[in-house]
């Protein structure tokens, strides 16, 4: 299998609107595919939701209202870590969580990138200490671990309610 975005069965996929920006970025760190266009008016976020089959993350009543769209989600909190728990309670997603799999950026799934590779794509200090690149195919941006890494997972792990607090990958 190559490494294209495929749909895999009983795989969720969402859309969010413009107010939800943190949050598609810790879904994104989870694992999750989501569609984000921070400048997407309503009317295209509503048709790319029913064209590619994704439901709509949103926390605006009146667009669900108006659309009368049947797929989504209303987002009831303000603040992401919640939302983060919404969304994974709502739509069951705890079991399916693959973290660090999808780019922050463009939501692409990530490569693995062999190490010589990485030699002059990340500084010099981080290829001494890692061993284990990813790589964006579409936006080309380079991801490792680090301290950074683990203070996501320990962070994601008191969001989703895990008592020690990291989320298994």
């Amino acid at each position: 299998m190559g490494f294209e975005d495929v749909m895999v069965p009983n795989c969720k996929r969402f859309i969010a609107d413009a107010m939800l920006g943190k949050l598609v970025k810790w879904l994104r760190v989870l694992g999750v595919d989501v569609a984000y266009d921070l400048n997407a008016p309503d009317r295209e976020l509503l048709r790319s939701a029913v064209q590619e089959g994704r439901i709509l993350l949103t926390r605006d009543r009146r667009l669900v209202q108006r659309r009368g769209i049947s797929r989504h989600l209303l987002i009831e909190s303000d603040y992401y870590h919640e939302q983060v728990r919404q969304v994974v309670q709502a739509f069951d997603l705890a079991a399916g969580i693959r973290a660090f799999t999808r780019c922050l950026r463009c939501n692409t799934l990530l490569r693995e990138l062999p190490k010589p590779a990485a030699a002059g794509q990340v500084p010099p200090y981080v290829y001494s200490t890692q061993a284990e690149f990813k790589w964006c195919s579409a936006c080309d941006r380079v991801y490792w671990g680090g301290t950074h890494r683990e203070n996501m997972l320990r962070q994601l792990g008191v969001i989703l309610g895990e008592r020690k607090g990291t989320v298994v990958q």
